[in-house]
């Protein structure tokens, strides 16, 4: 290495079945009454109860705020940074998906630097003051928000998707529990380990990746195409379950060190403009954006190929086909929907096309990747993204 690199990652990580239950014994250690950033989901399924009751046995006081429906926005921030300020809040616990995890983080961070959130894009603030503490409790194998320096927050003026990264953003602790998981439905776990898997694969390619990077990114990419099709098939299968949020855990762990690629910079400006989960997004551009990157990372997709078909894999070559064939596989599997299917108006979306080109190039994203695509070459990977068809199992 040229360079020396750096490598970040929350200060305690609980995982396992059952480590949700020691979600109180962590609080206590970092303060004395909690806000609980969550929704309405995750209210009715019960996790925030037994939440509350887990911190009440040690002791822990909490108040809740529900208010996040779907990708985070600044108003999510200022209204649960209110409810924060309002009830004397001193710790802050997210329990949910990435949108919850991430409000968390922004509202962590504001407590004690002030601002609006959008101040801390592209470092134009520093966050000089220590975090309130945040405990992170992902309840799908996705984001891998818990473990990562990163949080995407969508301005609700210009609707563009603000992406901050500092390292004052990373939680405290990240309770991974695959028994929270189990409640996803098969749609949703889908799109979410696709999405896990993207941001292993992006870490790979990116010009950022290093060897710590690389280990990890290696071993999530395994996890993930070993598991996926098990846990969307069968959703009470706890070693798939597990395998998944591990492998999601350790894909945050690399992309937050060697930072995400084209996929990312493509997906924030389709779920600022069209509302799309920002999984799905993701999932719907992971195979074209591979197809447009395949020639200048063909040893390092070539990796990716043996992993999907160990016996099959000859050639880097041949193998990097494999990989994006596979990737094209897995999402027909998944039943991965495109753009035009998820109900996203065709006049619309070729309107807002070149405003997306140009938001996605100017997150930066697309410059850690292997092919850096021009203006021109987005728009037309956005064009061909609307209505892309995926290749259909032949075996």
């Amino acid at each position: 290495m040229e360079h020396f690199a750096v490598f970040r990652t929350p200060q305690t990580i609980l995982y396992g079945r059952k480590s949700f239950q020691q979600v109180g014994v962590q609080a206590a250690l970092k303060g004395r009454k909690a806000l609980i950033v969550t929704d309405e989901v995750m209210l009715k399924l019960g996790y925030v109860d037994e939440c509350q009751e887990l911190l009440k046995k040690e002791g822990i006081e909490s108040e809740t705020y529900t208010g996040v429906e779907s990708e985070p926005t600044d108003l999510y921030v200022s209204e649960s940074l209110e409810k924060l300020k309002n009830t004397a809040c001193d710790l802050v616990l997210s329990i949910g998906g990435g949108s919850c995890i991430d409000t968390a983080k922004a509202i962590a961070v504001l407590a004690t630097n002030g601002g609006y959130i959008g101040d801390y894009r592209a470092n134009r603030t520093s966050a000089k003051k220590a975090p309130l503490a945040h405990i992170a409790i992902p309840t799908t194998a996705g984001t891998g928000s818990e473990a990562t320096d990163v949080t995407v927050i969508t301005n609700t003026s210009d609707d563009v998707k603000m992406m901050m990264k500092q390292p004052a953003f990373m939680p405290d602790v990240a309770i991974v529990d695959p028994l929270l998981t189990v409640s996803s439905p098969a749609h949703v776990t889908a799109a979410t380990g696709v999405d896990a898997l993207s941001h292993a694969i992006e870490a790979y390619l990116s010009k950022r990746a290093h060897p710590m990077t690389d280990t990890i990114a290696l071993s999530a990419m395994k996890l993930l195409v070993e598991n996926i099709v098990t846990a969307y098939r069968d959703g009470n299968n706890l070693d798939a379950r597990e395998a998944m949020s591990l492998g999601a855990l350790q894909a945050g762990m690399a992309f937050t060190n060697a930072s995400v690629c084209l996929v990312h910079g493509m997906s924030r400006p389709i779920g600022a403009l069209f509302h799309v989960p920002h999984g799905y997004s993701n999932a719907m551009l992971l195979p074209a954006v591979l197809e447009f990157s395949k020639d200048l990372c063909t040893d390092r997709l070539a990796d990716l190929g043996r992993i999907f078909k160990p016996d099959e894999a000859r050639s880097d070559s041949e193998a990097a086909e494999i990989a994006v064939k596979s990737v094209k596989e897995l999402c027909s599997t998944l039943e991965i929907p495109n753009l035009k299917e998820w109900g996203i108006d065709e006049g619309a979306f070729k309107k807002a096309i070149p405003k997306m080109a140009m938001d996605a190039l100017n997150s930066g994203s697309p410059q850690n990747n292997p092919r850096l695509p021009s203006q021109e070459e987005l728009e037309n990977l956005y064009t061909m993204c609307y209505d892309y068809r995926l290749e259909k199992i032949t075996r």
